[in-house]
């Protein structure tokens, strides 16, 4: 309706299926997620749609938004930063550092292999291998998100709820900070997820969420926002 050719994709290691994509039948295969298969996997998605004949008549190869939410926020913005075909980053309540091992035992980790998670909705223990820890670790340069924002030369929206509590604002304003160029949009009385939840099964979206995607759409189509 808005004019936008998107395309929605899960990661090759989210622990989805393609019969259960939201949920975690295949925790084996989320144990062995790590940021580095979340960046090659959407290498992949942009190679593939931008070679593939299908969306040629679809899609303006010259005007390539990103947008991520939370964590898939760091991933987009470092997409970004480091690949001239992207000219346009969204966060939707993005993180601000991929650096999330406080708390952790990290000589347990080590010793047993791997660590998990309560997942707070599906109440599964989530799966996490060392490997997770070490491809951070080696790859520190390139996921420093930080780094990835100030090299931003494209517009970049960051959306955030001022009361989320998963990632706190002070994580935008770090973004908002670190790349003066950026426009920082705040959604109050909002959560994490915008006031949406999973199943979403109305015919509408929550106000929240709907003032995050206008303002992701505005920008998409060169609007105000």
């Amino acid at each position: 309706e808005a004019g936008c050719f998107f395309v929605k994709f899960n990661f090759s290691h989210n622990g989805g299926t393609l019969e259960q994509p939201i949920d975690f039948p295949d925790l084996e295969a989320f144990a062995e997620n790590n940021y580095s298969k979340e960046l090659e996997d959407l290498e992949h998605i942009l190679n593939h749609i931008l070679s593939a004949e299908e969306y040629q008549n679809e899609l303006d190869s010259k005007n390539i938004s990103l947008i991520g939410h939370s964590r898939g926020g760091g991933i987009v913005t470092i997409k970004a930063a480091e690949d001239s075909r992207i000219t346009k980053v969204i966060t939707w309540a993005g993180i601000s550092s991929l650096d999330r091992f406080d708390g952790f035992d990290l000589e347990a980790w080590k010793r047993d292999g791997v660590v998990h998670v309560l997942n707070g909705r599906t109440k599964q223990q989530m799966p996490h291998n060392f490997q997770f820890y070490e491809d951070y670790i080696n790859n520190k340069v390139r996921l420093n998100i930080k780094k990835a924002v100030q090299r931003l030369k494209i517009p970049h929206l960051i959306i955030h709820a001022k009361d989320d509590k998963a990632v706190a604002f002070s994580e935008a304003e770090s973004l908002h900070s670190w790349n003066t160029r950026s426009e920082l949009k705040t959604i109050t009385k909002s959560n994490h997820v915008f006031n949406c939840r999973h199943p979403w099964t109305e015919d509408f979206l929550p106000e929240q969420l709907k003032q995050v995607v206008d303002s992701s759409i505005s920008l998409v189509n060169d609007l105000p926002y």
